[in-house]
């Protein structure tokens, strides 16, 4: 299965942000035209996948070498000390995609409201007739070209 199919932590954010459950937002991406934000998004969504799925294994790993019962005998410190890195390593790539993500849909453009192409007013439209245009003024002889009467 891919990661396309697999839930991440951060799905919820990115289905409000781009109005759309993950996997059709993992189609619209593929079409010509898709905003550069939703591949971005589910690219970082992908290896925050990976990144959880792996907290989740050693996580899984460390329970079954410590279930109580389990032989005591097959219990190692060297195991349980390599799998507390790989833990503290997933988990840092897990924080650090997810901030990445959180700051990608927070500072991203929004998408416009259905309906919010076209503003809409409802104000009443004035009718009203204008006057009939004033005749020009004329200068007055002896003014000409000064645009004022002459003395």
């Amino acid at each position: 299965m891919s990661v396309t199919g697999r839930p991440s932590s951060q799905d919820p954010a990115l289905e409000t942000a781009f109005g759309a459950p993950v996997h059709q937002l993992y189609a619209t991406a593929e079409v010509p035209g898709a905003p550069p934000a939703l591949r971005r998004a589910l690219e970082l969504r992908s290896f925050l996948v990976l990144a959880e799925e792996q907290v989740a294994r050693v996580r899984d790993r460390v329970h079954a070498a410590t279930d109580p019962g389990h032989h005591q005998d097959t219990l190692s410190a060297d195991a349980l000390r390599m799998d507390a890195e790989w833990l503290q390593a997933a988990l840092e790539a897990r924080a650090g995609y997810r901030t990445a993500l959180d700051s990608l849909l927070r500072t991203m453009p929004r998408p416009p409201a259905a309906g919010a192409g076209k503003a809409q007013f409802n104000q009443p439209r004035i009718t009203m007739a204008l006057p009939p245009a004033a005749p020009a003024l004329r200068s007055v002889q002896g003014g000409a070209g000064t645009g004022r009467p002459s003395r």
